[in-house]
Formats: structure tokens, C-alpha cells, sequence
């Protein structure tokens, strides 16, 4: 660890840099973004993200392998800096800060670097405006086995802190893609990817699609849903069956139905 001196004060500038990097206008300005917390750093090493600095509150430390995680990070170049914890709670996103805040250089995330197999499974998502949403559908298609997500004229960007906390990380190794709905459509459309568009207004039930072959599951924005684009450029439209008193879910409980669904087709079946 660096010998330097801890930040004690919150009015220090790097410490004001670190909030800033909070809002997107910076992220893009300065094309950095913070990675907080044991687990999303050390997806972010594994995945090779060019992670700058980190900012390291032992006495905050949850785990025992924290250190470990901070001397690789050294290794690969990254600056050490000490921090006071209350300096720390304020760069802090969490309400329980676990002593590790890195800024890391934003990736590419063009359509071009997809390179997703020959019967891929895909998830599409729309104009999502919550960064928990976001996050949570980028664990969820990892957990479901997915080749990629693609996130379609985004109004929260991959970046988002919050994003970053939701998806555990898994946004370093989910093969990721940002891009408009048309480039996207023709993207699809070039690779003989059939699209299944999710919309209350369907009539096929999701279950009794064919999700099996190469495909892409597309979900739209919590408030709106997907836009006449992609509902009319669909291949299939599928509804998911609502017994229940409700006439809508979260649009990540959404994704995960339909991923997990596709999943269970594509699972070589017994006997």
C-alpha cells in the first residue's frame, strides 16, 4: 500500500472528484467511472478493466481478502490512496461503505465488439431509466447463461454507480453493447437473429415461443414499454400470462422470466 499520508477531509479535491464522477456528464466528459466495493473490483480485475486508482479505508474492510485484492490492483498499475473513513463515507455511494472505491477507464461498448455465437441467446433492453434495473438485468442474463446484452437508446448509461452495485460486477464480464434501435435492428437482422419483443398487448404466452434457436429477447422501458420500432420489427410478440390482479412487472422480472424461460428450453432435456 502507499505510504502516503490518509485523506482526512472531505473538502479534499480528489475526494470532490470522486463525487462528481457520480453524475454523467462527467463520467463522459473525463470517460472514468468509480467501481465500488470487494466483489465488482474483483470482477473488474478478472475482466482486465483498466482500473486508474483506488481509494482504500482499511478500518472499513469487510473481508479478510481485501488487501489481496488492493496489492493486485497495485501490481497492474492502479495508484493507492489512503483514505480517512470519513472522507471515505462521503465518496461513498452506499450506505455501508466497504473500504475500496476504484475509477476505472470506460470500455467500449460499440455493437462491433459483439462477437456472439452461432445460435446465441441475446437480451435487448430499451430506453431503461433505472440504473437498479439496469444493473440487475446484466446479473441476470449472465446468470441465465446469455451471450450478450444490448442496451438500446439508454436514458441511465452502463457506467451509473448504481448500475456498477446492481449487476455485482457482472457488468466487466457480460459481453455488453450500447447502440440506437435501428443499427440495432439491422444488427440482428444481418445475423438471421430472430427477435421475440415482450408487450402486455401480445397474445402468444412467453412459454410457448420458440426461444431455442437465435434469438433476442427485447424488453422496453419501465414507464412506456418498447416503442412502435421494435414492436412492429418483431418477429414474435409473447405476452407473460398474469393470473394474478396486476396488468404489469418490473421490466428486470421481466428480462428474467423470459431469459430463464429460454434457458430452460435450451437445456439438454433428460432422457
Amino acid at each position: 500500500m502507499s505510504g502516503d499520508e490518509p485523506i482526512t477531509s472531505a473538502a479534499n479535491d480528489r475526494i470532490k472528484r470522486l463525487v462528481r464522477l457520480r453524475n454523467r456528464r462527467e463520467r463522459d466528459r473525463t470517460g472514468l467511472f468509480v467501481v465500488e466495493g470487494y466483489r465488482e473490483l474483483l470482477r473488474a480485475a478478472g475482466a482486465g478493466v483498466e482500473v486508474i486508482e483506488v481509494y482504500s479505508c482499511p478500518e472499513l474492510f469487510l473481508g479478510k481478502n481485501d488487501a489481496e485484492l488492493l496489492e493486485r490492483l497495485r501490481s497492474r498499475g492502479a495508484g493507492v490512496v489512503p483514505v480517512a473513513p470519513g472522507p471515505f463515507r462521503k465518496a461513498s455511494y452506499r450506505d455501508r461503505p466497504e473500504g475500496l472505491i476504484g475509477v476505472a477507464r470506460a470500455f467500449d461498448v460499440s455493437l462491433g465488439r459483439l462477437d456472439p455465437p452461432a445460435s446465441p441467446l441475446l437480451l435487448v433492453v430499451e430506453s431503461i431509466e433505472k440504473p437498479g434495473n439496469l444493473g440487475t438485468m446484466l446479473r441476470t442474463a449472465q446468470a441465465a447463461g446469455a451471450d450478450a446484452v444490448i442496451v438500446c437508446d439508454p436514458a441511465t448509461d452502463p457506467f451509473n454507480p448504481n448500475v456498477v452495485r446492481a449487476s455485482l460486477g457482472t457488468l466487466f464480464d457480460t459481453p455488453l453493447a450500447v447502440a440506437s434501435t435501428p443499427d440495432t435492428l439491422a444488427w440482428l437482422a444481418g445475423r438471421g437473429i430472430a427477435t421475440v419483443a415482450a408487450s402486455p398487448a401480445a397474445v402468444l404466452p412467453h412459454h410457448q415461443a420458440d426461444l431455442s434457436g437465435a434469438v433476442a429477447l427485447v424488453v422496453g422501458s419501465e414507464q412506456y414499454g418498447l416503442t412502435a420500432a421494435w414492436l412492429e420489427g418483431a418477429d414474435h410478440r409473447v405476452v407473460i400470462p398474469m393470473p394474478g390482479s396486476v396488468d404489469s412487472l418490473n421490466a428486470a422480472v421481466s428480462a428474467g422470466i423470459l431469459l430463464f424461460e429460454a434457458a430452460r428450453q435450451r437445456s439438454p432435456r433428460e432422457g
